[in-house]
Order: C-alpha cells, then sequence, then structure tokens
C-alpha cells in the first residue's frame, strides 16, 4: 500500500466531532468575508466624491464609458449611462446591504443571490476584458457566493435564530 493511512481504520470519535463541527462552520468564513468586502465597496463608493460623478477622472461614468466597448453586454452599461450617477448609488446601496446581508445572517440567500448578481453584472461589464480571464476579480467573486445562495446561514445568523424560534414556538421550518 503507498498510502499513510488505511481506508478500512476507523477514524476516533473525536476526530468525527471535529470534522463535524469543521463542516457546520465552512460557510462562516466566506461569509464574513463577502460581507466585509461588499459593505466596505459599498461604503468606499459612497464616501467617495470623485466616482459619483457623470464624468471626470475617477467617475462612475468615465470607467462605465472606458469599458463600454470590450464588455459582454454593452446594453447594459449602455442603459446604465443614462444616469450613471444614479446606477452608481444603486450598485452602492446594493452592495451595503447584500453585505449587511451576509454579516447578519439576515435573508442570506437573498442577500447572495443580490451579491451574485451584482458580480455577474460587474464581471459581464466591467472585468469582462481581463486577459487571462482570471484576472478579473469578479468572476471569483460571483462563485463564492453561490454556496451562500444554495445553504444560506444555518449557523450564526439571524436566519438561523428566527428559525429556531419558530421551531420552539411550533411554527413550521
Amino acid at each position: 500500500m503507498t498510502h499513510g493511512m488505511r481506508a478500512d481504520t476507523p477514524h476516533s470519535e473525536g476526530d468525527r466531532d471535529w470534522r463535524d463541527t469543521a463542516t457546520r462552520y465552512a460557510l462562516v468564513p466566506l461569509r464574513i468575508f463577502l460581507g466585509v468586502t461588499f459593505v466596505y465597496a459599498g461604503l468606499d463608493k459612497l464616501t467617495d466624491s470623485t466616482f459619483m460623478q457623470d464624468a471626470g477622472a475617477g467617475s462612475i461614468g468615465d470607467m462605465m464609458r472606458g469599458v463600454r466597448d470590450s464588455s459582454a453586454v454593452p446594453a447594459l452599461i449602455d442603459l446604465a449611462l443614462k444616469n450613471p450617477v444614479g446606477f452608481g448609488y444603486a450598485i452602492a446601496f446594493g452592495e451595503l446591504a447584500v453585505g449587511l446581508g451576509a454579516l447578519l445572517g439576515l435573508l442570506t440567500r437573498l442577500a447572495a443571490l443580490g451579491g451574485a448578481l451584482i458580480s455577474l453584472s460587474l464581471w459581464l461589464t466591467v472585468s469582462w476584458a481581463a486577459d487571462p480571464y482570471y484576472y478579473g476579480n469578479d468572476l471569483p467573486y460571483l462563485m463564492a457566493w453561490i454556496p451562500l445562495v444554495l445553504a444560506g446561514a444555518p449557523l450564526l445568523s439571524v436566519d438561523a435564530a428566527l428559525r429556531a424560534r419558530r421551531s420552539r414556538a411550533g411554527g413550521y421550518r
């Protein structure tokens, strides 16, 4: 046998407990990372006076005009360019809501879906031209949101507390 551990060797009870605990808490670091990142991104946009402008160096308007021809879906950028500042505020408040939802574990699946949609729209527009594709950061963020869309926040969350409260009250799950 070339492996250092035999497949038929049973694991100790303590080893199984550790693995079960690690499995239950596996999504918590992802929630914290995505939540902090999206809250920071939203606040950064809201507090950057040059970003929330129709035109000028560092403005959302100039950024969108700069990536329009290299995006996968130029029509999305054309739509946003009808009101770049309004679009900037929508993205910033969306990132803030998504980040807080992930951090608190409040309506986590909905928040994660919102995060995935924001990441998808940014990937198809702003970072689409990254070459090679893995240099763009929006695609990995999109993939990171998917486990939270599927699993929600079963632990250390408002969702879990509400679910426990409903079950104690004899409600449905």
